[in-house]
């Protein structure tokens, strides 16, 4: 059972992964079930990070995370996956601009998946938000582009 369990698991965050590649905030949304445990820490700075707890939640998030910052594909990736039965660990490095402050941003990730009859219901994020804060206040700092 959790063989299979995991196999779901796993290829339910691959499509995450390149669904949110393609940067379709429905299509995002359409993987996770109608009501999520969600928890970004909430951070004022930063206006797409804040609470969420439903499908229409999740699509706002990713529509706004797109419409807030531009997302650096060369600076970002994904270093290690790990599932088991229907929990799922990834690790990596995020990076982008700020769309309203043209600051750049770089950040080590973890998140935490968990998917149930092939839908995510628990999603939790954990990032260096001061970074990100920071590149999101005008008069913060923000970290030169090599």
């Amino acid at each position: 059972m959790t063989d299979h369990a995991t196999a779901h698991t796993r290829a339910t965050v691959q499509e995450f992964l390149a669904r949110t590649a393609a940067a379709s905030p429905d299509d995002i949304a359409a993987l996770f079930a109608d009501e999520v445990d969600w928890e970004i820490a909430d951070n004022p700075s930063v206006p797409w990070i804040r609470p969420r707890s439903t499908r229409a939640d999740v699509a706002a998030h990713f529509r706004e995370l797109a419409e807030g910052q531009q997302p650096d594909p060369g600076a970002t990736a994904v270093d290690v996956i790990v599932v088991e039965g229907s929990e799922a660990m990834l690790s990596g490095r995020l990076a982008g601009t700020v769309r309203a402050t043209g600051k750049y941003f770089t950040s080590p990730f973890a998140m935490r998946l968990t998917v149930e009859d092939g839908l995510i219901t628990r999603y939790r994020v954990y990032e260096d938000s001061l970074a990100i804060a920071a590149a999101c206040t005008p008069d913060g700092p923000g970290v030169p582009v090599n």
